[in-house]
């Protein structure tokens, strides 16, 4: 019998499983998620475990990953009116309910893995940014609505934090997306800049590569600067994990300019010791500022 044929769970049965689910992929919660209210914190888990949910659909499961990716969105649906099934879904269905949160955001994140499926290229910046809408956009309108902010300019600035991050995910793993058939710097940038994509296949770090990667990374630290500004518009636990979110953003950044912009031989990312230093002195930051 398959999990969505099962008894239903019990609220707390499903709650225990979405905090299992985030903690057993814990390298990508933020630890300033450990500093979130205990009435916000199971919420967070419902929502990370949904969103870990669907990228595993897009990316890992074996199968018709369309056919399982509609499935997921006819239980989305049953979360919304009470009759789902899977764990994570129960817990997602009381969440939903309890802050009011719209549908729309879980349909971009399945759309966008739908997308994974058969965009591979992006010709313009204006068609990844597209995708970033889809991909990383709804995750900041979810963490907002879990802190009861609903109002378009926070969401505004929500979006160019977590198209930023989504960039910077993108560039530090060019190597590893070519690996899978993917390529998410814009046909155009590369066509702009006189770099090839056989160039690339070819992992050459040449100036040309170097000028290409130098611009995006000046793109995506542009929209970190700019969605900086939601720090001063929310409180608690939220200001601290979104300028955490942004300034270890910042510092993957600042990790592929010490590389000379070569992503492609060594993957830039910042060391267990860098995170908890980043939070610490962001705590004390904070603290000093409020």
């Amino acid at each position: 019998m398959s999990r969505t044929e099962q008894k239903p769970l019990s609220i707390e049965e499903a709650f225990a499983y979405c905090e299992r689910l985030a903690r057993t992929h814990y390298e990508n919660f933020t630890v300033g998620s450990w500093f979130l209210p205990r009435g916000v914190r199971r919420h967070v888990y419902s929502v990370y475990a949904y969103c870990r949910s669907v990228d595993d659909l897009g990316d890992e499961a074996k199968g018709d990953r369309l056919a399982h990716l509609d499935r997921w969105e006819e239980e989305l649906r049953r979360s919304h009116d009470g009759t789902a099934t899977h764990p994570v879904m129960v817990a997602l269905g009381e969440t939903n309910r309890r802050f009011q949160i719209p549908i729309e955001p879980y349909l971009k994140l399945i759309e966008a893995n739908r997308m994974d499926q058969t965009v591979h290229r992006f010709p313009t910046y204006a068609d990844l940014l597209h995708y970033c809408d889809h991909s990383a956009n709804p995750v900041g309108h979810l963490f907002l609505y879990l802190f009861g902010y609903r109002d378009p300019e926070r969401q505004r600035l929500a979006d160019c934090t977590c198209t930023a991050l989504q960039l910077t995910n993108f560039w530090q793993d060019v190597r590893r997306d070519l690996d899978m058939g993917r390529i998410y710097i814009p046909m155009e940038d590369m066509e702009r800049f006189v770099y090839s994509e056989a160039e690339l296949e070819r992992s050459e770090v040449n100036d040309a590569f170097r000028r290409l990667m130098a611009f995006e990374v000046a793109r995506a630290r542009s929209l970190f600067e700019e969605g900086l500004q939601l720090v001063d518009m929310v409180e608690g636990a939220a200001k601290l994990d979104i300028k955490l979110f942004s300034l270890g953003g910042m510092r993957v950044l600042d990790a592929i300019e010490r590389a000379g912009y070569d992503v492609l031989s060594k993957r830039p990312a910042l060391s267990k010791r860098e995170k908890i230093g980043l939070m610490l002195s962001t705590m004390v930051k904070l603290k000093l500022a409020g």
